[in-house]
């Protein structure tokens, strides 16, 4: 079927209605209406469904590991490890919401069953910290310790949130794609919103962040949990409820099928043709789809490309294969059309980029655990005001939302003007190094940060809350730099992985970004623990103790740094060497074949 008789039913019918060029159907099937669907109307739905469960969820985040020390009793290094743990685990769940996405459920209800997880858990951990953790009432706070609690009770805790976990983790990818759904790339108005879209998504993530940071984070380090933990399950089920609502005004892919499957017929294909000589110019014999189809399963075609020889063999027509399609079949196992084969390339590519976010997202993730406990260890009062340390992560907010107009605004078009080639300031790639290089600086600013801290420290104290003179507000700069790396990291992230994966793996391109999180928080618990038993030997405290003042954790924070510069030279040479994917429009070739360069 041609691409335009695909629309015959909307754009012809009054002569007005026209239909969406990327195959995007409505909530019946039907294909989308442009005035009808989609667009900003439904961007702003899914834009403060992400705000309100961004709020839900660092309701429980953004002060987990003073939950853990001060109700759970547990150690600093204990409480960081398991923070890293549980942050990881959020991530990690993402590949399965993604999955199911792309293959089966599709990203609307995907979207809807994940969240309906996220409630339950969030209200199952209320309920539990209310009536059995919180004990006696009122403590939490750093003066109150709290009872000790039976194995079933803790067990109660863990298991609410592990299903917070699993409801945000499996959400959040699928809501990020979901939402540049709503823009049809192939149309250049609603291609250039699809790329704001995305700052915006991740300001709105922040945003959503502020006030749990902030209000619910203040009320939580005095020993109110239950409530902040009531109030985030309330923003949560608001959430779900304003989501469901928009429904009628969605766009939406459908599910292309299991793609493991799909990858595991390219590598048998290619293996069972190993013996067969290739000729050196043999496009021509590779396998394609028929010529008047536009896609393949609804996707558009991915074009050949000379990367990954081997994997060509898959679709070499051989001359069993010719006499398989004139007895009318054709065994997947053994041919394979070039865009199925272009779509493990496309993950090969992606594959050495992924992993040098791993090392970035190992700094991001001290901001909720060893930037906290740091916090801890300052000044935190001003006047006869107490300054929860948690909450100093709203200057990461805030410089997010301040690098986020600075870029949009400011940057972005001066280096367009620099450039002149025509085109949209930095590519991805070289917005994701920019992001590496400050994160670089970010872990020198938190390490000469400690030097001072320690300098003013009083090394007889038991409970290290306080116990420095430093002001808490010198952190100020780290969590500043951090935010302004996420601009260019994770947007830069959020941008090239979805544009960057074929069409049918969009959600697990979403999740590339979430898991390279849920790695760093893996390799920061790994890292901690390691750092721990080498620094700890001689009898020791070691770099990050219960007391911080016994320790060096500056020596941590210049480890950091120095692992982050590395790792950026070896993300140079990985971002040169790759090649973008090269897409067919629905109705025709399209003529961008640009390389992304840092």
């Amino acid at each position: 079927m041609a691409c335009l008789e695909v629309c015959r039913e909307g754009k012809f019918k009054e002569g007005r209605e026209e239909c969406t060029l990327d195959g995007t159907v409505d909530w019946h099937g039907r294909p989308a209406i442009k005035d009808k669907s989609g667009q900003w109307v439904a961007g702003i739905i899914i834009l403060l469904n992400q705000g309100l469960a961004t709020l839900a969820f660092f309701g429980v985040g953004v002060n987990l590991v003073l939950f853990l020390t001060r109700v759970l009793q547990q150690s600093n290094a204990d409480a960081a490890n398991n923070v890293s743990k549980w942050t990881g685990t959020v991530y990690i769940f993402s590949l399965v919401g993604a999955f199911l996405s792309d293959s089966y459920w599709g990203r609307y209800k995907t979207c809807a069953i994940f969240q309906v997880i996220f409630v339950i858990g969030l209200v199952i951990l209320s309920f539990s910290s209310y009536l059995f953790l919180i004990r006696p009432k009122g403590c939490g706070d750093e003066l109150t310790p709290c009872g000790s609690h039976s194995s079933m009770e803790v067990s109660l805790f863990y298991l609410s949130i592990y299903l917070v976990a699993l409801g945000n983790g499996g959400y959040q990818p699928i809501i990020a794609t979901f939402g540049a759904d709503q823009f049809d790339e192939e149309d250049p108005r609603e291609g250039h919103s699809k790329v704001a879209f995305f700052s915006y998504f991740y300001l709105a993530l922040n945003l959503g962040s502020l006030f749990s940071n902030t209000i619910l984070g203040y009320f939580e380090d005095n020993g109110v949990w239950a409530l902040g933990f009531w109030v985030s399950a309330g923003s949560a089920f608001a959430a779900l409820v304003l989501f469901l609502g928009g429904t009628a005004r969605y766009r939406h892919f459908k599910p292309s099928g299991n793609p493991l499957s799909r990858f595991c017929q390219v590598i048998i294909a290619a293996m069972k043709k190993w013996k067969l000589e290739m000729p050196r110019d043999g496009e021509e014999e590779l396998y394609n789809v028929h010529a008047k189809d536009c896609s393949m399963n609804g996707n558009r075609k991915i074009l050949h490309t000379d990367g990954f020889k081997f994997l060509d063999r898959a679709a070499f027509i051989s001359s069993r294969d010719i006499d398989d399609q004139k007895r009318g079949c054709r065994n997947p196992w053994r041919l394979c059309p070039i865009t199925q084969v272009e779509e493990v390339k496309c993950i090969l590519r992606l594959l050495p980029i992924w992993l040098c976010t791993i090392i970035y997202s190992v700094v991001f993730t001290q901001m909720a655990s060893l930037f906290v406990e740091q916090g801890a260890a300052m000044k935190t009062t001003v006047s006869n005001f107490k300054i929860p340390p948690a909450s100093m992560s709203s200057f990461d907010i805030l410089s997010v939302a301040f690098f986020i107009f600075l870029y949009r605004r400011v940057l972005d078009p001066l280096v367009s003007r620099v450039k002149r080639t025509g085109s949209k300031g930095l590519t991805e790639l070289q917005r994701m190094g920019v992001g590496l290089v400050i994160a670089i600086v970010a872990m020198i600013a938190a390490g000469l940060v400690e030097c001072y801290r320690l300098r003013y420290a009083r090394k007889d104290c038991t409970h290290c809350e306080g116990s420095s003179s430093l002001s808490i507000f010198w952190q100020v700069p780290q969590y500043a730099l951090i935010g302004a790396s996420e601009v260019f990291m994770y947007v830069g992230q959020l941008e090239f992985f979805n544009a960057q994966t074929p069409d049918g793996l969009k959600s697990f391109g979403s999740a590339l970004c979430m898991t390279s999180i849920s790695l760093g928080n893996y390799v920061s618990s790994l890292l901690v623990t390691m750092v721990m038993k080498i620094s700890t030997e001689d009898h020791m405290p070691g770099w990050i103790p219960g007391n911080l003042n016994k320790g060096h954790l500056d020596r941590f924070y210049f480890l950091l740094a120095t692992l982050t510069t590395i790792d950026l030279v070896v993300y140079m040479a990985c971002a040169r060497w790759y090649k973008s994917i090269q897409l067919e429009g629905k109705c025709e070739l399209s003529d961008q074949e640009e390389n992304f360069r840092v």
